[in-house]
């Protein structure tokens, strides 16, 4: 499918792989979910398929693929056999109906929210959410007059009665934002969103559906930036949408005119041509093929690769978060560590319900003597790396005031917490010792060394 037309006469059916892996564990699905038997060769692994464009058999063929009736392949810009792999295999894993992949987290967002809301219209999201994504809504996403209402505390539901209005078309948010690791309590925001009728986006990257999968708790759509945890070594970027195939955008009281309105006179509607797979059909055939966002065969096939270890590697990193953020929330050097898996953490409880406490592996550390201590430690630093990404099997550090959120006023790094002496830890796979033995010298040197006045962070408590 082209041009997002479905056929005229018949519902469309989407053409699945040899086996279906439904009944079986997260770890078999992780491994065999989507895959598909390749006849030629007898190989094990799905080739990459790296073709710009594939051939038709005949006239009738090219007709029907461009028509919608023939679900076969015609570009890679919207469909790729390599890049199908991963779409079924993360839609097995959430427990949706159908997946797209594209060229990055931020794509994946953008076409979510830009498929179902238009000039004019607008979204709510809660407040602490990817610094990325804030500013996608703030600069690009105003540009195309679609707007954005902040809430707080997810927590207040008079903030969301006051901040979803007639104009609203979605509510989204993130499992385990960054870097506050503020745990969301996804079944009470889907309450929120199914009595006003609206369909909830959930970025689930740093959650992972190995820790939680949102569809289960009442999403109805759930992104991933799968350049992080889902790949997991650092080599390549993606972003995956998700459709639970649960949202009545037919009994909505809003207008969802793209999904339950025929494109052309004689055609059917997406929701007519393809039921529980609409919305993933819509945004493929619209959004994504219009605007372009296509992730290389290369990168889906990297993807694919790393989703086959998640849960092993999830395990690691939850092991290793623990034992980091229990050493550091005990250090004198420290005045306070975001981890909502820690007793005393604002979201402690949400995290012991939702999470069974295991709320991921970034998280947010403040160090005593604000950013000039934030600075001694991060540079003092040797196992871990300094560097902006977060899910990869190394362990990184960043300092979010003069990084990610260095374009944020004052008075909004502020509102969201992110201190001068805040540092955005995501940590890895290696061994937990030499994490802990690595942050606790660079600690030492922070707290030691003379700062300004004269006093050692130690000393100046």
């Amino acid at each position: 499918m082209s041009n997002g037309i479905p056929p005229e006469s018949v519902a469309h059916e989407i053409r699945e792989p040899v086996y279906d892996w439904t009944d079986f564990g997260f770890d078999t699905r992780q491994v065999h979910a989507g895959e598909f038997d390749e006849p030629e060769y007898g190989s094990r692994i799905a080739p990459i398929y790296l073709s710009a464009a594939f051939r038709f058999d005949s006239f009738e063929e090219s007709t029907r693929r461009f028509s919608g009736a023939d679900d076969g392949q015609i570009y890679s810009r919207n469909l790729n056999p390599t890049n199908g792999v991963a779409e079924r295999r993360i839609a097995a894993l959430e427990g949706g109906t159908g997946a797209i992949v594209v060229s990055s987290g931020q794509a994946a967002i953008s076409a979510a929210i830009l498929s179902i809301t238009g000039q004019g219209e607008r979204f709510v999201s809660t407040a602490s959410i990817y610094s990325g994504t804030r500013i996608l809504f703030a600069r690009s996403f105003a540009r195309f007059g679609v707007g954005v209402d902040y809430v707080s505390d997810p927590t207040d539901e008079a903030q969301w009665e006051a901040a979803i209005g007639p104009d609203t078309k979605a509510i989204f948010t993130e499992t385990i934002p960054n870097p506050k690791n503020d745990v969301v309590d996804i079944a009470a925001v889907a309450r929120i969103a199914a009595r006003h009728g609206l369909p909830l986006i959930v970025d689930n990257t740093i959650g992972t559906p190995y820790l939680v999968r949102p569809l289960e708790q009442g999403a109805h759509i759930v992104v991933h930036s799968g350049t992080k945890f889902l790949s997991g070594h650092g080599a390549a970027i993606s972003g995956i949408i998700v459709d639970g195939g649960t949202f009545d955008w037919a009994g909505s009281p809003r207008s969802y005119a793209g999904i339950t309105e025929p494109p052309a006179a004689g055609a059917l509607s997406p929701l007519e041509a393809y039921g529980d797979r609409a919305y993933e059909q819509f945004v493929r055939g619209g959004i994504v093929n219009d605007l372009g966002p296509a992730l290389s065969p290369l990168h889906g096939f990297l993807l694919q690769q790393g989703i086959e270890t998640l849960s092993l590697r999830m395990e690691r990193h939850v092991e290793n978060s623990r034992a980091v953020a229990e050493f550091l929330a005990q250090h004198p050097a420290v005045e306070y560590v975001d981890y909502a898996g820690l007793p005393g953490h604002p979201q402690h409880e949400i995290a012991q319900r939702t999470l069974g406490g295991r709320s991921g592996s970034v998280f947010a550390v403040t160090v005593r003597g604000g950013r000039a201590g934030a600075e001694i430690f991060i540079d003092s630093l040797r196992v871990f790396s300094r560097m902006t990404n977060i899910g990869d099997v190394r362990s990184m550090v960043l300092h979010p005031a003069t990084t990610t959120h260095l374009s944020f006023t004052p008075e909004l790094r502020a509102q969201l917490g992110i201190d001068d002496g805040l540092v955005r830890l995501s940590v890895g796979i290696e061994t937990a010792a030499d994490l802990i033995a690595d942050l606790d010298s660079a600690l030492a040197v922070a707290a030691h060394l003379d700062l300004a006045g004269g006093a050692g962070l130690r000393e100046s408590r």
